[in-house]
């Protein structure tokens, strides 16, 4: 009988810690998301690149080549267009505004993140590259 009385209060606790558990992976995915997303706008395509997930990475990996490409544009814009998240998987739809260092002309791209939350690492992880800001050029 004792332990009826008990069993409410235990589950709702659990309950409460998963909320908790969820929120702090919320905050983490939206840090991680500005930082990345900061990283972009100022040009640091190697700072953003630490945030793409290491099996992304080992896959495929950057050459000097690539990185010196993306120093031929800077950012203009980066906005979000969408979000959709749950526990485990982040989808958001960024527009990007693209000048070209030597024209000098600015246009506009279209790139979706998609992030993954690592429980093993209790982080978020970019799971598909940098943008492709020449679309496939």
């Amino acid at each position: 009988m004792r332990l009826l009385k008990w069993l409410p209060m235990l589950v709702l606790a659990c309950l409460l810690s998963a909320c908790a558990t969820g929120i702090q992976q919320r905050d983490k995915l939206q840090q991680l998301q500005y930082a990345y997303s900061a990283a972009i706008r100022w040009g640091d395509f190697e700072g953003a690149w630490n945030l793409v997930d290491p099996e992304y990475r080992k896959a495929h990996p950057m050459t000097d080549l690539e990185f010196e490409r993306y120093k031929q544009v800077q950012i203009s814009s980066y906005h979000d267009l969408a979000t959709q998240a749950d526990a485990s998987v982040a989808l958001r739809e960024i527009a990007i505004g693209v000048i070209n260092r030597n024209t000098l002309v600015e246009r506009q791209t279209r790139y979706t993140e998609r992030w993954r939350y690592d429980p093993a690492a209790k982080t978020w992880w970019l799971t598909v590259g940098l943008p492709d800001l020449w679309q496939g050029e």
